[in-house]
């Protein structure tokens, strides 16, 4: 296996165009992760450390954990990339709900174009209310001494030009390098945490450690079979005659993923559930703003659990808006498909829709146990120092399948072995 996977790689070695999208996913990468260095001018990052070291970071240190630490750091990218996931997910929610947004999305390409355009604007509204939250946040820690109207508009331009810089990064790797460009900064971001992660994990006894590699493990195994999972629905096409010509007649199928939504519904169901303890981290620890975070903050057994509903739910949502079994029925009817035994048009959607409904049901039922997972493992006997999250985990597995998905797809159309078998 280790073989085959090295000699892959030295094949998309071989490949020139997919050399060149490699390095350039690897140039980006790097000025990403330079960036997330770059201290922002006028802070106090002694205090802020005493802040994040405290225990008192809440949802802030959860953030933290998807920009690689540049929000501990306030580096110029410390927003990352979360301000142009969340106005994406708006976008989409959107979509569904307003008209004329849907009727742009059915346009194609240019339609497509004009819905990034709102995303990119919407994107920076976020990134500006985000960076004036933090201000407000920072300063009841003393991490802002002598704050004056000038230096907090650089700082709130510095942020929001880093959260630009990103989301433009971002679009680069997905329009020329390899790989979704937000999935890949997210999923760089959270295996930076790695080395300081696995350093708190040996300061434990041996029981922990061992117990937490046994689950880890297993963990890694259950995402990988839930996302590569798939029921293939038969389909026949009819033969016809086109011209002189006979058409049809072949065989082939429908992959129905047991995952159809991704990491889509994790994303969607952690950024709503932080909406409370956001706010209320700007209130302080004391008072309201106190019994909020000890409350529903990122730790809490409500917050876990409101979180694993709100994924079961979006799950089933997100399922919805990506596979319709109408318009995939219609498309089997209009061009002389069949599923064996069922008749075409509204039976065939009835069939699709009744297979999906059961398929998603262990899937969200997976992804929701995922969200569960930080939260018992912060409990003895592990009582893991550090954030282990399902969440972080599920989008690793994920962005990595995907990647090497795309690497084996060029392979392939060039006659080498791929990495998947």
């Amino acid at each position: 296996m280790n073989n085959k996977l090295w000699q892959s790689l030295a094949n998309a070695w071989k490949i020139p165009d997919l050399r060149t999208k490699l390095l350039f996913t690897a140039a980006m990468v790097a000025i990403y992760r330079f960036g997330s260095y770059v201290p922002v001018p006028g802070i106090d990052i002694a205090a802020l450390q005493k802040f994040f070291e405290s225990g008192s970071a809440g949802v802030v240190g959860f953030l933290d954990l998807f920009s690689g630490g540049a929000l501990s750091r306030v580096a110029v990218f410390a927003l990352g990339i979360m301000p142009y996931i969340t106005a994406s997910i708006i976008m989409q929610l959107l979509t569904v709900v307003i008209p004329k947004l849907e009727e742009l999305a059915k346009e194609g390409e240019q339609g497509q174009k004009q819905i990034t355009k709102y995303t990119r604007w919407l994107t920076v509204a976020l990134s500006l209310v985000q960076s004036f939250g933090y201000i407000v946040l920072f300063r009841q820690y003393d991490a802002l001494p002598d704050l004056t109207w000038w230096r907090a508009g650089l700082i709130v331009t510095s942020l929001v030009a880093g959260a630009v810089i990103v989301m433009w990064l971002g679009e680069l790797i997905t329009a020329r390098g390899i790989g979704n460009g937000m999935s890949i900064i997210i999923f760089i971001s959270i295996v930076s945490r790695i080395p300081s992660g696995a350093a708190q994990l040996f300061t434990l006894s041996l029981l922990p450690i061992v117990l937490f590699i046994v689950i880890a493990l297993a963990v890694v195994v259950g995402v990988i079979w839930i996302t590569t999972g798939e029921r293939r629905v038969p389909v026949q096409y009819a033969k016809r005659v086109v011209g002189r010509r006979m058409m049809g007649g072949q065989s082939t199928f429908i992959p129905l993923k047991v995952n159809m939504a991704g990491v889509i519904p994790v994303i969607f169901a952690s950024s709503v559930m932080m909406i409370i303890p956001t706010f209320a981290q700007f209130l302080g620890t004391d008072g309201i703003g106190g019994w909020f975070n000890r409350t529903f903050g990122p730790s809490t057994f409500l917050y876990i659990i409101g979180e694993a509903i709100l994924i079961i739910i979006f799950t089933y949502f997100y399922t919805a808006v990506t596979f319709n079994p109408i318009d995939q029925a219609d498309n089997l009817k209009k061009y002389g498909g069949f599923i064996p035994g069922v008749r075409p048009g509204r039976p065939t959607a009835e069939y699709l829709d009744r297979i999906l409904t059961r398929l998603t049901f262990p899937g969200a039922l997976f992804l929701a146990s995922l969200a569960v997972l930080p939260w018992l493992l912060s409990r003895p006997p592990i009582n893991v120092p550090f954030y282990f999250g399902g969440t972080s985990l599920l989008i690793v597995v994920g962005v990595a399948l995907d990647t090497m998905r795309q690497m084996e797809a060029q392979l392939l159309m060039r006659h080498y072995e791929g990495f998947l078998k």
